[in-house]
C-alpha cells in the first residue's frame, strides 16, 4: 500500500554504488600488485626470452630481505581482507538502516487501525498528485467518503466492532481503487480517495465498485439487524484550486448526499 520514497531509493542506490566502487578499487589493488610482482620476477628473464637463449637463473636473497617481503605480503593481504570485510559490513549496515528508516517512515504516514494513509500524510500525497496532474495536464478527482450513522454502530455493538467496521470500509475502498490511487483516513469515520488521471465522470466506476462491495458486505449480515451505508461526495480538481477548496467541494457534496438519504453519489 505504501510506496517507498523514490528519493530514499535513489540515495541508497548512490551509497551502494560508492561501496561497490570501493570494492572494485580493492580488486584493482590486488590485480595491480600481482602484475607488479610478476613483472619484477620476469624482468631479468626478458632479454634472454627475446634472444631465444636458454634460461638459467639463480636467485639469492638475503634473509632480512626475504623476511621483509613476507611481512609486506602478509600486511598487504591483511589490509585487503580487512577492507573487504569493512565494505561488506558497511553494505549490510546501509541496507539495515535503510529498511529501518522505511519502516519508521511508513508508520509515520500510516493509520495503524486501517493500514491506509493517515491525515498527516495528506498534504504530501495531494501535493504529489497535483504536481503530476500539472505536468501531465491530467485530471484528479477527490472522493470524500463518510460512514452513515456510525455512532449507532459504536453504541449498539461496541467500539471494538466499530474499529472492525472502519478497517472493513478501508479494505473496500482500497480494493475498489488502483495502485496509482491513494486512500486516506481523513477523520474518525471519514475517508478520502485521490484518483489519479480520472475525471468526475470516470470516478462513477469507482463509486460503483464501492457500492457493489458494500452490498456484498451487508448481504453477509456482518452487523445483525444493521445495514452499513456510505455517503460519497465527488469533486474534480481544477488547476488553480487549492487543496482546501477541492476538499471543501467534495465535503459539501458528501453531506448533500447524506441529507438526500444516500441514494446516489453527488459530484461536480
Amino acid at each position: 500500500m505504501i510506496k517507498y520514497s523514490e528519493t530514499a531509493l535513489a540515495r541508497v542506490s548512490q551509497q551502494l554504488s560508492k561501496l561497490e566502487k570501493r570494492d572494485w578499487e580493492l580488486w584493482a589493488i590486488v590485480t595491480l600488485t600481482g602484475i607488479l610482482v610478476s613483472a619484477g620476477l620476469l624482468a631479468p628473464l626478458l632479454p634472454a626470452i627475446f634472444r631465444g637463449d636458454s634460461i638459467q637463473f639463480e636467485i639469492r636473497v638475503s634473509r632480512p630481505l626475504a623476511i621483509g617481503l613476507l611481512v609486506l605480503i602478509a600486511l598487504l593481504n591483511t589490509y585487503l581482507v580487512s577492507k573487504r570485510f569493512e565494505v561488506r559490513r558497511l553494505r549490510e549496515q546501509l541496507i539495515s538502516t535503510t529498511l529501518q528508516n522505511q519502516v519508521v517512515e511508513q508508520r509515520s504516514i500510516t493509520d495503524p487501525l486501517t493500514e491506509i494513509y493517515n491525515r498527516r500524510s495528506l498534504d504530501e500525497i495531494a501535493g504529489r498528485f497535483i504536481s503530476h496532474a500539472r505536468r501531465r495536464k491530467s485530471p484528479i478527482t477527490f472522493l470524500m467518503v463518510d460512514a452513515d450513522k456510525f455512532k449507532q454502530i459504536n453504541t449498539r455493538f461496541g467500539h471494538l466492532t466499530g474499529d472492525f467496521v472502519l478497517a472493513e470500509i478501508a479494505e473496500m475502498l482500497k480494493s475498489s481503487t488502483r495502485g496509482s490511487d491513494a486512500v486516506v483516513r481523513y477523520g474518525g469515520d471519514e475517508f478520502l480517495i485521490l484518483l489519479a488521471d480520472t475525471t468526475s465522470e470516470g470516478a462513477s466506476n469507482v463509486v460503483g465498485r464501492i457500492e457493489g462491495k458494500l452490498k456484498d458486505w451487508n448481504a453477509a449480515d456482518q452487523l445483525e439487524g444493521f445495514q452499513l451505508s456510505l455517503s460519497i461526495g465527488v469533486c474534480e480538481w481544477r488547476d488553480g484550486q487549492t487543496l482546501d477548496e477541492v476538499l471543501d467541494g467534495a465535503d459539501q457534496r458528501m453531506y448533500a448526499q447524506k441529507e438526500a438519504g444516500g441514494e446516489s453519489f453527488a459530484s461536480v
